[in-house]
């Protein structure tokens, strides 16, 4: 009688999942953990939203385990002293896991592959969450890409993996009782953003199904609509791993429209080669421009709080800090409005991010950040996005702004993005902020400052 032990970590879902299928297969009970990392819950990733969205994807994948037969052993602290007593607990022989490719998880991992070594366990760890891991695409005469056009390339070219069955029946180990998830309260003095999608791989499963039906075939041509929220609202549940890449891929691909999203899942697993080969560059400039990033703490912010007097960047701010997400298009105007025209490092940025996106995957905020600061791997590092001209292409009436600064609800059409340029005692109504900078000034300055 052989015990796995399968430790999810990014991989919060029973179909497509090569360590729990990879242990069902070859031993006779499976015992599924997670384990609260006491070190992540009190930083960036134990922020409020991505701990209520957590707690319901492991509410959902007990449920999912239980339907087979199985549950969910939930611990609390580190997560290899918690595996290996829970392993030794119940006598396993192995403990199959998923890749992963943040600093912070091959450290973790290289721990635990250490101390299964001492107690002659096997450490069994499969494909992470990609459609192409990490090393699996290189460059002739490198160790990743550093552009993404050949990637893409390369990345289409190559077939997938296979896919990986669903264990219709998991044996487990009697003993375990009932799943008791804590609180969030108890986990954070912070609460959630008020307007959270629901977590869990059921979830997951009934949105891809939904957007591919209504949403897909209109996305090469709206997924830019700020106003239209034309996206798929699927980047959480695939950071959360209640999604397999491979499954998106698939599905994706067989769908009319589909190539425009399915790049999407490749920017991810770009980035993601990007990290594990540069895994400094979470705190170092991928490509230093030499930049001397300004200090300006009230403008910063202004920025986070949504008030930089600029309505299209602040309507970006209050999504984020309402929905705990933000359209991918307004990501880029409120990045490059602080890299770019305010000149303040994009460190501050990918944290105020990664304290409030549902999504804030570590290889994803990083190289999207260093991206439209100019110091990763865009090709024109020194582009710098008007405001007024996105607002005027992206959201022209104005329904976007309007929707998320209440103040301004009341300036009718595109009058809503110049609100300085409505009457004194009229301004004076909106209680609304003037601008911070002069736009077309600052984006000189950049590009003298820079060369």
């Amino acid at each position: 009688m052989s015990l796995a032990l399968v430790l999810f970590t990014g991989d919060l879902r029973v179909h497509e999942n090569a360590a729990l299928s990879s242990a069902v297969a070859e031993h006779d009970e499976v015992l599924p953990t997670f384990v609260l990392d006491e070190r992540l819950l009190g930083g960036s990733c134990g922020a409020p939203n991505r701990l209520a969205f957590l707690m319901d994807c492991l509410r959902d994948l007990d449920k999912s385990l239980r339907e087979r037969g199985a549950s969910l052993a939930l611990r609390r602290g580190d997560v290899v002293e918690q595996a290996l007593r829970l392993a030794g607990r119940f006598d396993a022989r192995a403990i199959h896991m998923s890749a992963e490719t943040t600093p912070y998880a091959r450290a973790r991992h290289e721990r635990l592959a250490r101390a299964c070594e001492q107690q002659r366990i096997e450490l069994r760890t499969l494909p992470g969450p990609a459609v192409h891991p990490p090393g699996s695409l290189v460059p002739a005469g490198g160790d990743h890409y550093r552009v993404f056009t050949p990637y893409w390339r390369a990345w289409t070219a190559a077939p997938p993996a296979p896919p990986v069955p669903t264990p219709r029946r998991i044996p487990a180990p009697a003993g375990l009782g009932a799943l008791r998830l804590p609180a969030v309260s108890s986990l954070t003095s912070r609460s959630p953003s008020p307007q959270l999608i629901r977590g869990g791989e059921g979830e997951a499963r009934r949105r891809l199904s939904v957007w591919l039906r209504g949403g897909l075939g209109s996305y090469p041509e709206r997924h830019d609509d700020l106003p239209g929220a034309a996206t798929s609202r699927l980047s959480a549940y695939l950071h959360f791993g209640c999604l397999a890449p491979r499954t998106v891929l698939e599905r994706a691909a067989e769908a009319p429209g589909g190539e425009e999203f399915i790049r999407q899942l490749c920017w991810r697993d770009f980035h993601k080669q990007v990290l594990a080969a540069r895994p400094d560059m979470t705190r170092r400039d991928y490509r230093p421009r030499g930049d001397s990033w300004r200090r300006a703490p009230a403008q910063a912010r202004a920025w986070r709080e949504g008030m930089t007097g600029y309505p299209i960047v602040d309507a970006g701010m209050r999504q984020l800090a309402g929905e705990g997400f933000m359209h991918n298009r307004a990501r880029l105007i409120t990045g490059s409005f602080l890299t770019k025209l305010l000149y303040i490092d994009w460190r501050l940025g990918a944290a105020h991010y990664a304290g409030l996106l549902l999504d804030a995957d570590v290889a994803n905020n990083v190289g999207n950040w260093q991206w439209v600061a100019g110091t990763g791997n865009d090709t024109r590092p020194n582009r710098v996005l008007n405001p007024m001209r996105q607002a005027q292409r992206f959201d022209p009436a104005g329904e976007y702004v309007r929707r998320w600064l209440p103040e301004l609800a009341s300036v009718e059409g595109a009058a809503v993005h110049r609100p300085w340029l409505l009457p004194a005692a009229r301004r004076r109504e909106l209680d609304y902020p003037p601008p911070i900078l002069d736009h077309e000034a600052a984006a000189r300055e950049l590009r003298r400052r820079r060369g």
